[in-house]
């Protein structure tokens, strides 16, 4: 007998039977809430449903925008990339004569799904990455994709690139407007457990070191904080639904005379006393343009000095204490690193 190619065996087992029936009804449900007008990027990124994300998102876009409805496509492996790819959402709004959607295979986070026409979607995508693949999908909803839809997704992509190229007239005209996301209702967190008296809840800066910044900035100086409490975390609670982003890489300056065994120690249980407080976020480290991921590997004398910067990014859903995180990797890569090493080693700091 032929083999047809078809992998069955996942429905072989109850659990792999149900897993693929909710995944069949949600494919179902995608496909009929975009209809023919309404954007697919827009819908996922609405829904922030984990099981229609990554690989899972790719065969959506294959099976919805392909197969049924035949969008043109264009991709490129980029071969430079823009700063910041939000800004051009404002270009995109003016493609009124096409739907797009963009799906950018991001190193880390994997496939990320985005209407280029919402800043805030294209924002999700993070810094892009030379080399990396971006594919673009371009068409006219339930009516059928023309040639002017395939110059589209070329341009679009081409803009990505940093280029500068004006797209056709007929591009601009039409009835494919940004419209308002509703905004994901996300479950309220449990409350956690009494942690006793209020002066050991958390570490906090000690005073007449400045103002407690609103947001995270380029190379923040080391601040001093009390000695952090030592204590089992709380276990963590269920991480809640939303499409997933990543925060632009913060740098970290290190002012200690070089970033020694003590600095990495210090590093390694801030973040994972931040992980244990945000389970459901992840927490990328970069040094000299390549990802870390091992803090121990930026232990080596003489190649991370005084004055060298380290980047730290943040991805996931619901994203918080950004700031807080900076100013702490901030004081562990300084000479004040020590605040961090006290108390029994299996346990977790309590600095969120």
């Amino acid at each position: 007998m032929a083999n047809d190619g078809t992998n069955l065996e996942i429905l072989s087992t109850r659990s792999g039977f149900n897993s693929a029936v909710r995944q069949i009804k949600k494919t179902i449900g995608v496909v009929d809430a975009i209809g023919s007008t309404k954007n697919l990027g827009d819908t996922l990124f609405e829904m922030g449903d984990e099981d229609l994300s990554g690989e899972k998102a790719a065969l959506l876009l294959s099976m919805v925008l392909v197969d049924k409805m035949g969008y043109k496509t264009f991709s490129s492996n980029l071969e430079s990339v823009v700063a910041e790819p939000a800004v051009l959402a404002r270009e995109f709004e003016k493609w009124k004569g096409v739907d797009l959607i963009v799906a950018y295979h991001h190193p880390e986070m994997g496939l990320l799904v985005a209407n280029p026409k919402n800043g805030e979607e294209l924002a999700g995508l993070g810094q892009l990455r030379k080399r990396e693949l971006l594919v673009v999908y371009a068409g006219k909803g339930g009516a059928p994709a023309d040639e002017a839809c395939l110059e589209a997704a070329k341009i679009a992509a081409s803009l990505f690139e940093g280029a500068k190229i004006k797209p056709p007239p007929a591009v601009l005209r039409g009835n494919f407007v940004v419209r308002k996301l509703k905004k994901i209702k996300e479950e309220a967190p449990e409350k956690p457990p009494a942690r006793g008296p209020k002066a050991a809840r958390k570490a906090a800066p000690v005073r007449g070191r400045g103002r407690r910044p609103s947001a995270p900035s380029a190379a923040p100086e080391a601040q001093r904080v009390a000695a952090p409490v030592v204590t089992t975390m709380a276990p963590p609670v269920t991480a809640p639904k939303g499409p997933v982003k990543m925060t632009p890489r913060y740098a970290v300056v290190v002012q200690n005379e070089l970033f020694h065994n003590g600095n990495v120690e210090a590093w390694k249980r801030i973040v994972a006393s931040y992980k244990a407080k945000y389970p459901q976020l992840e927490v990328f480290i970069y040094y000299d343009g390549e990802r870390i991921l091992d803090i121990n590997s930026l232990f080596k004398w003489g190649k991370v000095k005084h004055g060298s910067a380290i980047e730290f990014a943040v991805a996931g859903n619901d994203i918080k204490d950004v700031a807080k995180l900076q100013r702490y990797l901030a004081q562990g890569a300084s000479h004040m690193f020590e605040a961090f090493l006290h108390g029994p080693v299996n346990n977790v700091l309590r600095l969120f």
